[in-house]
């Protein structure tokens, strides 16, 4: 008798669901499902004493617990400087602005926390090490910091207009006065030039980023202040394309075509064409006065190696000593933004630079040095230039 209504009450239950299924009742599968795990949970529980409850809902994963391997607050200042390029007060700073962006769809304790992700970034931009390296020393997985890096890049660019920042025309007077205490040239606002960050190429393109020395490389164009801020960038060029080139096509003649009524100018090497707004060496000096032009160039140019070859010694991923970054050239375009706008924060907030083998730790003048682009085929304006040997250096 039992094992008849057995029978025949399964029977109604796969008739029942069948019925529900072609008539499209959800709520009725759900209270059939329902009735069926009681059921196979019954006769389960006799035949296994150990069985399980079937559950309706999903079991929930057991997600890996992130334990931080870095405590910044028990790191000596010094240290902190050394590994990250910021002192703590920066970093926090700069993890609060960014952690609306890095937090992760994992809630605490289980996700990576904003803090770590900047670290461990910070410290790759720093060190130029492979991506494992960096993961151990961050106590996570290679892929996984390939992610964060990723995060981090992404939530720098939203704020690349709030660190790189071009002189607004009050600053002007104050930034003329800083170049001129440089070289004795007056009205000067910004030095331009290029420099190459070395990267493995896309094989497609492989000879479009080979640069004049052969290497593989982006050239990236820069204005800076006198005292190494970067005021412009350009990261978007590969290294087989000429300076004069990368300037010409720039957003730099637009603005320095709207500054002239202010009667102010950028200055370049030899690379760069004479300009209204760009004064350049004069190739052949032939005068007394053309030679202290020269001279007094160079000492106002010469500020621009400097900050290429602080810029490349804080953060070693984008020296040759670090190698060549292995990403596709727009994820090294936005490594070499995110590094500029980290040069100016560490700027702005005053932050040494120090390396290990420097005297003491103390701050070490890094300077990188010139690398000479080959000379336009003509100059397009050189009565500028000229108004200015005869005005100053007579």
């Amino acid at each position: 008798m039992a094992s008849f209504l057995l029978r025949h009450t399964w029977l109604g239950l796969a008739l029942t669901i069948i019925l529900a299924i072609q008539s499209r009742e959800i709520r009725v599968l759900g209270m059939l499902w329902a009735l069926t795990c009681g059921l196979l949970d019954s006769v389960l529980h006799v035949v296994l004493p150990r069985h399980r409850p079937l559950g309706l809902a999903r079991r929930r994963r057991n997600l890996p617990v992130y334990r931080p391997l870095v405590d910044l607050s028990t790191m000596e200042e010094r240290h902190v400087i050394l590994t990250y390029r910021l002192n703590r007060a920066t970093i926090q700073e700069l993890c609060a602005q960014l952690e609306p962006d890095l937090m992760s769809p994992i809630r605490q304790p289980t996700g990576i926390p904003p803090l770590v992700q900047v670290l461990s970034v910070l410290h790759f931009f720093a060190s130029g090490s492979f991506q494992t390296t960096v993961a151990i020393s961050s106590g996570m997985s290679q892929p996984m910091f390939s992610k964060v890096l990723s995060r981090v890049l992404s939530a720098l660019m939203k704020y690349m207009r709030s660190y790189i920042i071009f002189p607004e025309v009050g600053d002007l007077p104050t930034v003329k006065g800083d170049f001129y205490a440089l070289g004795h040239i007056p009205n000067i606002i910004g030095a331009i030039d290029g420099t190459h960050v070395a990267l493995v190429p896309p094989k497609d393109d492989e000879q479009v980023y080979r640069n004049r020395k052969n290497d593989h490389s982006m050239n990236v164009q820069v204005v800076c202040l006198a005292d190494q801020y970067i005021s412009h960038l350009n990261a978007k060029f590969p290294g087989s394309v000429h300076d004069a080139y990368i300037m010409r096509n720039s957003s730099i003649p637009y603005v320095m075509e709207l500054l002239q009524r202010h009667r102010v100018w950028l200055i370049g090497d030899s690379g760069y064409p004479n300009l209204p707004w760009l004064l350049t060496p004069v190739r052949n000096p032939r005068t007394r006065a053309e030679e202290r032009y020269n001279e007094a160039h160079g000492r106002t140019r010469r500020v621009i190696e400097r900050t290429f070859g602080l810029l490349k010694a804080r953060f070693r991923c984008l020296h040759m000593t670090g190698g060549s970054l292995m990403y596709s050239p727009r994820k090294v375009c936005h490594i070499i933004v995110a590094c500029c706008m980290l040069h100016n924060l560490a700027l702005r907030r005053q932050v040494p630079f120090l390396q290990e083998d420097g005297p003491d730790g103390g701050v070490v003048a890094a300077v990188e040095p010139a690398e000479s682009e080959e000379e336009e085929d003509e100059e397009d304006d050189t009565d500028n230039r000229d108004r200015v040997i005869l005005q100053y250096f007579q």
